[in-house]
């Protein structure tokens, strides 16, 4: 419901069962907004004294900003396992973009951003508007409060509302974006371009320019999130997941799974088994 947080699992976090410092909420963007953003996230973090809370996220193919007490910065897509370490006590808010929306913000190729951050104030659709200190007087007091939470949401759709109506190029990649995350039968970057009318090479040069990676990424990214969310279940088979995601065996999915989170999946899995920390 709009303007009612969800506290569901994102396949893309990959979050430690065990973890209680922190507490995260999701928000829908109003549906006019929906062209150029996804939604919201506000986490609120309590951690003791000497202790860390590794986050580890594997992202979704979109640019990021994230507003804190201390930093604000608008993120790129991080081609691998994206981590943010909390400590002491904090709050955030966060707005994930639609494909379309990086290049809009920064008028440059989103790849120059791939895997960087930089401060919101250096982004030319984000400078001179104040964003992080209008959000911090109204989050800083009592990060938990709903109506708080409202204003500073209402502070970032304000200026979202500037970059509609979406480019022809930026709704076609949104579209893209969309049909991969989409359609789980979806497994070469042949099938996809058939899908859309296009040349591999023309795919390839508007999703570097819009999003800042590559077509086989983006199916392998889709591929490496079901695989997460599907070995969550205690009664998970990595075989059958093997075989449904596309990959060859199970070695080629528990490969491509090491890879991008430092974990097998037997093991990511077993967290959800038996509790035990990363």
């Amino acid at each position: 419901m709009p303007g009612r947080p969800a506290r569901d699992t994102e396949p893309a976090h990959l979050l430690d069962p065990a973890e209680l410092h922190f507490t995260i909420d999701r928000y829908p963007v109003p549906a006019r907004l929906a062209p150029v953003a996804r939604r919201f996230w506000i986490p609120v973090w309590d951690v003791p004294a000497g202790r860390e809370s590794p986050q580890h996220v594997l992202q979704y193919p979109v640019c990021l900003i994230v507003v804190t007490d201390e930093y604000a910065r608008f993120y790129g897509v991080a081609s691998g396992l994206s981590t943010t370490t909390l400590t002491g006590r904090g709050w955030a808010v966060g707005l994930m973009f639609q494909p379309a929306a990086g290049y809009l913000l920064t008028g440059r190729p989103v790849r120059e951003v791939t895997d960087r951050f930089v401060d919101v104030e250096c982004v030319t659709g984000l400078s001179g508007i104040r964003l992080a200190d209008r959000i911090r007087a109204v989050m800083r007091d009592d990060p938990r409060d709903e109506d708080r939470r409202a204003a500073a949401r209402a502070v970032v759709e304000d200026h979202l509302a500037t970059l509609l109506p979406v480019d022809e190029e930026g709704a076609f990649v949104n579209a893209v974006v969309e049909t991969v995350e989409t359609t789980p039968e979806l497994l070469r970057v042949d099938d996809l371009c058939q899908r859309f009318g296009v040349a591999e090479r023309t795919l390839q040069r508007v999703l570097h320019k819009r999003v800042g990676i590559t077509p086989k990424w983006l199916i392998r990214r889709r591929r490496l999130h079901e695989a997460a969310d599907r070995l969550r279940d205690s009664d998970a088979d990595l075989a059958a997941i093997a075989s449904d995601l596309g990959y060859a065996d199970q070695a080629h999915l528990t490969r491509d799974f090491r890879a991008a989170t430092g974990l097998t999946p037997g093991r990511f899995a077993a967290r959800f088994r038996s509790g035990e920390g990363p």
